[in-house]
């Protein structure tokens, strides 16, 4: 998957500053999955288990921690997990917290991903088994899909680096896909592993999220408009500036 847009690009590359909660989340990701991959001994691994997502100790052993950890593990044999989600994270991540700054950003991050584990308790108690375990970030990058989504709906990115869709309508096959595997692992009898489930349950998260704060979604995207507005604006005027020159007429005829 890559992101294609030419007023994208210029903007992202006039920022210099990598934003710093998205910098710290990849860090801390990725430093966490070369641990768990270089670990020595079965004792360390049964260590890093503990921060795990099980349904069962969270409810009976009372391990809430793990609705918080989980999203910082990855599978150790699967590298494609963590660069999915961590790639996805970047692209989508870093003009979110431009905009909406990183306090602001962490919190939607943490609470897509707490909203996902919750999910996948409860479906684990009702359709499945609560002693299978679930880990990654999915949930809480799929909140960061849709609220990119919903703010910038019609940017363009190119779909497995080959195909140019408009943001709005992937999020909206992922979802689509994202439904279907949750519907077959609970209600269609699958007998599988929940983790699936995760993803629904950041997507839901972050919706209930952005309608609840839709007013302050508004207060956001206004200045962006504005901008363009003016933009336009001032590049009319230096047109018909040209224009006016290009036929004779005194600069001092157009008066603003």
């Amino acid at each position: 998957m890559s992101y294609s847009s030419r007023h994208y690009a210029n903007r992202y590359a006039a920022s210099g500053r990598f934003p710093p909660g998205l910098k710290w989340l990849l860090i801390t990701n990725v430093a966490v999955f070369v641990i768990t991959f270089f670990l020595p001994t079965q004792e360390l691994r049964d260590f890093f288990r503990n921060f795990w997502l099980f349904p069962a100790q969270v409810v009976t052993a009372g391990a809430i921690w793990q609705l918080f950890t989980y999203m910082f593990i990855h599978s150790s044999g699967d590298f494609f997990h963590i660069l999915w989600n961590m790639l996805a994270l970047w692209m989508f991540g870093a003009e979110l917290e431009r905009l909406w700054g990183t306090r602001r950003f962490l919190y939607y991050y943490f609470v897509c991903g707490l909203g996902a584990g919750v999910c996948v308790v409860l479906s684990a108690y009702i359709f499945s088994d609560p002693n299978i375990p679930t880990i990654g970030s999915s949930g809480a990058v799929y909140g960061i899909l849709l609220a990119y989504a919903m703010l910038f709906p019609d940017r363009v990115m190119l779909f497995g680096f080959l195909i140019p869709i408009k943001v709005k309508y992937f999020v909206m096959i992922i979802g689509a896909i994202t439904f279907m595997q949750s519907y077959m692992v609970t209600v269609g009898g699958a007998h599988s592993s929940v983790a699936v489930v995760a993803h629904l349950g950041g997507l839901l998260t972050g919706l209930l999220l952005l309608r609840g704060n839709k007013v302050r979604l508004g207060a956001i995207a206004q200045p962006i408009q504005t901008g363009i507005k003016e933009w336009r604006l001032r590049r009319a005027k230096r047109k018909f500036a040209v224009y006016l020159k290009r036929n004779g007429s005194g600069g001092d005829r157009w008066v603003h």
